[in-house]
C-alpha cells in the first residue's frame, strides 16, 4: 500500500514487514513527474520503528497546529501560539496542516506566516495542497494569485491536483469555475491534465454547453493531446440536441479532416439526434453511410432509425426497415418492437399494433410494460378511452402495469371527463401495491382544475402525505393556475405563500398565471404588486410573462405602462417576438394611437419576426384605423402569397376601413371575394357595410345586407340595428326608423341607450317632441341612462313645443346630475319659460347662462324682455335691455368691420 507525505512516499511490504522510504526530488517544473533519487532510498525493518515514530510525531503536530488555527480568528495571538508550538518549522508540517484545514482564509494566512517564519519559499507540494483547499471550500478568490506565484517560482500544478480540482468543481456543479481554472492554468503556461479536460467536457455535456465543450476540445488538440472519436461524439451530440445542425456537421467534417474514422456509436448518435430535429433525410444518410463504411447496424441503430421514421409519419419506410432488421436477428429486440408499436399507435393503426404484439409473443418474446404503455399513450391521444381500458385488462396477462401505466390511464380518464373512473383507477393502483407518485397527483390536480372541480383538486393536494409524496413546483403551479382561472385569486396567492414556505421557488410560469388572473379578476393593483414581488425575490421574468403582463396593462387602459413594458423586454436582454409586437400594436390601436402601426410594423420586420395570422390581423386593423387602407390591401396580398390564409377578421378590418372612407364598391367586392373562398362572414362585417351604405344615403343597399345576413342565419345585433336606424334618421325617414325599431324589439334584440338616443334626436329634428318624450320615458323605465345629446335635444324640443313643465323638470334633473348643458338648451328654456309667463324663472336661467359664458340670442333677449315688462319686473327688464343693446352694437360693429 502507498501513503503519501510531502517529500516522502512510504511503500509497505506485508510479506517482510519492511517500509521503503523514497525521498522525492521536487525539482520538477510545471506538473512534470518528480524524479526519484535512488541514493536516498533507505530500508528499515518494521520493528525498528524510527521512521514510523517520525511519521506519527508529524501527524500529531499537524493536528495540534490545526486545533490552534481553528480556535479563532487570525491575529497576533494566534501567531504567538503557533510560534511557541512550532519552534522548528518544517515543510512537511506545512503540507500536512494544509491538507487538514477547512478554511481557505486561515490556510492562506498560515501559508504566508510560514513563509515569513522560515524565510523560504514553499515547495510545489505546499502550493498544490493550497489549491485543493480552494477547490474543497469553493472559494477561488486567490486562485489567480497563487497560480501566478507558482509560475514565477517555476513550480508546476501536479496532474493529480489539476484533475482533483476539476472533479471537485464538477461535483459542486461549479462548471464555470472549473473552466476558469483551466483557462487560468493556460494563461500562466501550465499544461492542464488530459483527464481534467475530459471530465469537464463530460460534465458540460449534461448541461448542454456545446461552445465551451468545443473550445476545450480545440485546446486539447493545441496541447498535443490525442483526442478520440468518443470526445467528438460527445460534442456533436450536444450541438445536435441544441438544434445547431450546421455546427454539428462542421464538427463532423473537422473530425474526418483529422483522419478519424467514425464508429458505430457516433453514427447512432447522429441518427438519433438529427432525427429528433426532424432531419429525417439526414438521419437516413447517416444510416446508409455507416453501412457503406463496412459497419453493421446494431439494435440501437435500427431502433433509432425506426423511431425517427415513425415520428415523421413515414410509417411504410419504418415497417420496411423493421422487417429488414427482423431478417438479421435471431432474437427479437423488445425495444425495437415497442418503438414500432408506438409508430403504429401514432399513425392510428391500432390493429397493426395489436398484430405486432401477437407476433412478438409468437417469437417467444413477451411484450413488456413499455410496449403496452406505448399503445395506451397513443390511444389516449386519439381519445379511445374504452379501447384503452380493454387493452389494460389484456395487458395484465403479459406484464404487470407500473406507475407509468396507471398515470397514462388516469390522465386519459380525466381528460375525457371521467373523473369518478379516474379515482377508481387510483384505488386499483393502490390495491396493486403501487402508490400515487407526484406525477399522478399532478395529473389529477391539473385535470380536475380544468374540469372546474377545484374542491376535489384542493382535497387531493391537502391529502398528500409528506412521508410518501410531497408536492413539487408543478403541483403548486397547476393548483395556483386552476384557482386563479376560476376567480379564486386570494386562495391562489395563499398557495403561493405556502409554496415559498415549503422551500420551492416559484418560476416565471407561476407568476405569469397570478398576474394574468389578478388582472382578469379586475384587480390590476394586485397584479402590479405580484410583478414587483417577483422582481424583489430575484425571479427573472421571461418573454411570455412580459408579453402577458403587457397585454393585461393595455387592456386596463394603462397605455404608457404598456409601452414601458415593451421597452423593458430589451432592457432585460430579451428579444421582442411577433406576439410582443402584436400586443403592443393592438393596445395602441385600441387606445387611439393607430397611426403608430406603420412604424411598428417595419420595426417588427427589421427584427426578423415572421408574422403569423394574429400579427397580420393586428397590423391590418391598425393600418385601416389610421386610414392606410391601401397598405392594408398590400398586406392582404402578402398573406396570400406566403400561404397565411386570411380569416374573417382580416377581411372584416379592411371592409370596415373601406366603408369608413366611402369606398363602398371596393368594400362590396372584398365582401364577395371572402364569400367566394368560403369564409363565414359575421354580423360585424355586415354591420360595417350597413353603416357605410347608410351614411351615404344608399338605404336600399343597407336593407339588402340586413336581408342577406338573416338569410345566412345571422340575427342583426344591436350595433347592426343602430347603424340602420342612424342612416334612416339622417335621411329623415323617421317613420321607417320607428318601424325598424319595432322589428328590432320583435326579434328579441334589446335596444341600447344609443338606440333610444338616435330615435329621440331624430324625432326632435322633425319636431315630433311628444313621441320623443314617450321614448325618453320608455328608455328610463328600461333602466337606461340618456346621454348629454339626448337630454339637450329633448329639453330644447319640449320647450319649443310649449311643454315647458316637462322641459323644466328634465332640465333641472339633468343639471343636478352634472350633465353638460349647452347654449341651445338655455336659449330654448328661456324662450319657453318667457312664453309661459314665468319671467322670474326665465331671468334666473338668463343670469346662469351669462355666468357660464353661454351666448344668449337676440331673439331670446327680446322675448324675455317683453315677458318681464308685462310682469312689471322693470329692473330685470332694464338689465336684459342693456344686454340686448350691447349685443346689437357688437353685431353692428362686426358687420361694419
Amino acid at each position: 500500500m502507498f501513503s503519501r507525505y510531502s517529500g516522502i512516499v512510504l511503500h509497505s511490504n506485508p510479506k517482510c514487514n519492511l517500509i521503503y522510504i523514497i525521498c522525492k526530488n521536487f525539482s520538477s517544473l510545471h506538473g512534470e513527474s518528480p524524479e526519484v533519487d535512488r541514493r536516498n532510498v533507505l530500508s528499515h525493518s518494521w520493528g525498528s520503528g524510527q521512521n514510523l515514530r517520525n511519521i506519527q510525531d508529524l501527524t500529531q503536530r499537524a493536528e495540534d497546529a490545526c486545533r490552534i488555527l481553528e480556535g479563532g480568528a487570525w491575529g497576533p495571538d494566534m501567531e504567538r501560539a503557533l510560534s511557541a508550538f512550532n519552534d522548528k518549522p518544517q515543510e512537511e508540517l506545512v503540507i500536512a496542516v494544509l491538507r487538514r484545514l477547512k478554511d481557505v482564509n486561515i490556510a492562506l494566512h498560515y501559508f504566508r506566516w510560514m513563509e515569513r517564519e522560515t524565510d523560504q519559499a514553499h515547495c510545489p507540494e505546499a502550493y498544490n495542497s493550497l489549491l485543493m483547499i480552494m477547490a474543497r471550500t469553493k472559494k477561488l478568490d486567490s486562485l489567480e494569485d497563487i497560480l501566478e506565484e507558482m509560475s514565477l517560482a517555476g513550480f508546476g500544478v501536479f496532474n493529480k491536483t489539476c484533475i482533483d480540482f476539476v472533479v471537485s468543481c464538477v461535483k459542486s456543479r461549479m462548471l464555470k469555475e472549473a473552466f476558469h481554472f483551466i483557462q487560468t492554468m493556460r494563461k500562466f503556461k501550465f499544461r492542464p491534465a488530459f483527464s481534467a479536460y475530459t471530465t469537464l467536457i463530460g460534465a458540460l455535456s449534461a448541461v448542454n454547453e456545446p461552445d465551451i465543450m468545443l473550445n476545450l476540445l480545440h485546446q486539447m488538440q493545441e496541447l498535443g493531446y490525442e483526442v478520440n472519436v468518443h470526445l467528438f461524439t460527445t460534442v456533436v451530440r450536444v450541438f445536435a440536441c441544441e438544434g445547431r445542425v450546421d455546427d454539428a456537421l462542421s464538427l463532423l467534417a473537422e473530425m474526418r479532416s483529422s483522419s478519424f474514422d467514425a464508429d458505430l456509436v457516433l453514427y447512432n448518435v447522429c441518427i438519433d439526434c438529427f432525427g429528433k430535429l426532424g432531419k429525417v433525410d439526414m438521419a437516413w444518410k447517416f444510416f446508409h453511410e455507416l453501412k457503406a463504411c463496412g459497419l453493421v447496424p446494431d439494435e440501437v441503430t435500427y431502433t433509432s432509425m425506426i423511431g425517427v421514421l415513425c415520428k415523421a409519419n413515414r410509417i411504410d419506410e419504418a415497417v420496411e426497415l423493421f422487417e429488414q432488421m427482423e431478417l438479421t436477428r435471431e432474437v427479437p429486440c423488445a425495444y425495437a418492437y415497442s418503438t414500432m408499436i408506438m409508430g403504429y399507435g401514432l399513425a392510428g393503426k391500432f390493429e397493426e399494433a395489436y398484430k405486432l404484439l401477437e407476433r412478438q409473443k409468437a417469437k417467444g418474446s413477451i411484450p413488456n410494460v413499455i410496449a403496452y404503455n406505448c399503445i395506451l399513450t397513443c390511444l389516449g391521444k386519439k381519445q379511445k378511452v374504452e379501447e384503452a381500458l380493454r387493452l389494460f385488462e389484456d395487458m395484465k396477462k403479459d406484464a404487470a402495469p407500473n406507475l407509468s401505466t396507471y398515470n397514462i390511464l388516469i390522465d386519459m380518464l380525466c381528460r375525457a371527463g371521467k373523473i369518478d373512473v379516474a379515482f377508481e383507477m387510483r384505488n386499483t393502483m393502490q390495491e396493486a401495491g403501487l402508490f400515487p407518485n407526484v406525477t399522478t397527483v399532478n395529473i389529477m390536480i391539473d385535470r380536475l382544475s380544468k374540469a372546474h372541480k377545484l374542491d376535489e383538486a384542493c382535497s387531493i393536494f391537502e391529502g398528500m402525505d409528506p412521508k410518501v409524496c410531497t408536492p413539487n413546483a408543478v403541483t403548486f403551479c397547476s393548483l395556483i393556475d386552476g384557482l386563479g382561472k376560476h376567480g379564486r385569486v386570494d386562495d391562489a396567492y395563499r398557495l403561493l405563500e405556502k409554496m415559498l414556505d415549503s422551500g420551492h421557488a416559484p418560476d416565471a410560469i407561476v407568476y405569469t398565471s397570478l398576474i394574468r388572473n389578478f388582472f382578469d379578476a379586475g384587480r390590476p393593483a394586485d397584479g402590479h404588486k405580484i410583478y414587483n414581488e417577483m422582481v424583489h425575490r430575484g425571479c427573472s421574468p421571461d418573454l411570455t410573462l412580459l408579453n402577458t403582463y403587457m397585454d393585461c396593462v393595455f387592456k386596463t387602459g394603462e397605455v404608457e405602462k404598456g409601452r414601458a413594458l415593451f421597452n423593458e423586454i430589451e432592457a432585460k436582454g430579451l428579444k421582442p417576438d411577433v406576439r410582443s409586437y402584436s400586443i403592443l400594436i393592438h393596445g395602441l390601436v385600441k387606445a387611439g394611437f393607430a397611426r403608430e402601426t406603420y412604424d411598428l410594423y417595419y420595426a417588427m420586420k427589421e427584427q426578423g419576426c415572421i408574422l403569423d395570422i394574429r400579427a397580420y390581423n393586428t397590423v391590418i386593423d391598425g393600418l385601416c384605423k389610421s386610414g392606410k387602407v391601401n397598405k392594408a390591401y398590400q398586406l392582404l396580398e402578402e398573406m396570400k402569397v406566403k400561404g397565411c390564409n386570411p380569416t374573417v377578421v382580416t377581411y372584416g378590418s379592411i371592409i370596415d376601413g373601406l366603408a369608413k372612407i366611402d369606398r363602398l364598391d371596393e368594400a362590396y367586392m372584398l365582401f364577395e371575394e371572402a364569400e367566394s373562398i368560403g369564409i363565414e362572414l359575421n354580423s360585424i362585417v355586415y354591420s360595417s357595410l350597413i353603416d357605410g351604405f347608410g351614411k351615404v344615403g344608399r338605404i336600399d343597399e343597407a336593407y339588402l345586407f340586413i336581408e342577406k345576413m338573416m338569410e345566412k342565419g345571422l340575427n342583426p345585433n344591436v350595433y347592426t340595428w343602430n347603424c340602420l336606424l342612424d342612416a334612416l334618421v339622417k335621411a329623415e325617414e323617421i317613420n321607417e326608423a320607428l318601424v325598424c325599431f319595432q322589428s328590432m324589439k320583435d326579434l328579441k334584440c334589446t335596444p341600447s341607450s344609443h338606440t333610444y338616443s338616435i330615435l329621440i334626436n331624430g324625432l326632435c329634428r322633425v319636431r315630433k317632441f311628444n313621441k320623443a318624450f314617450v321614448l325618453l320615458q320608455e328608455m328610463q323605465r328600461q333602466g337606461l341612462v340618456p346621454n348629454a345629446i339626448t337630454y339637450t335635444s329633448m329639453i330644447s324640443g319640449l320647450a319649443k313645443a310649449g311643454n315647458i313643465h316637462d322641459a323644466y323638470v328634465l332640465f333641472e334633473k339633468f343639471k343636478t346630475k352634472g350633465g353638460p348643458l349647452d347654449s341651445a338648451c338655455y336659449n330654448a328654456m328661456i324662450d319657453g319659460l318667457s312664453f309661459s309667463n314665468r319671467p322670474a324663472d326665465a331671468f334666473m336661467l338668463f343670469e346662469e347662462a351669462r355666468k357660464k359664458g353661454f351666448s344668449i340670442h337676440s331673439k331670446t333677449c327680446v322675448v324675455l324682455l317683453d315677458s318681464l315688462q308685462r310682469d312689471g319686473c322693470l329692473e330685470k327688464a332694464a338689465i336684459v335691455g342693456a344686454i340686448l343693446r350691447e349685443t346689437a352694437k357688437a353685431q353692428h360693429a362686426s358687420r361694419s368691420w
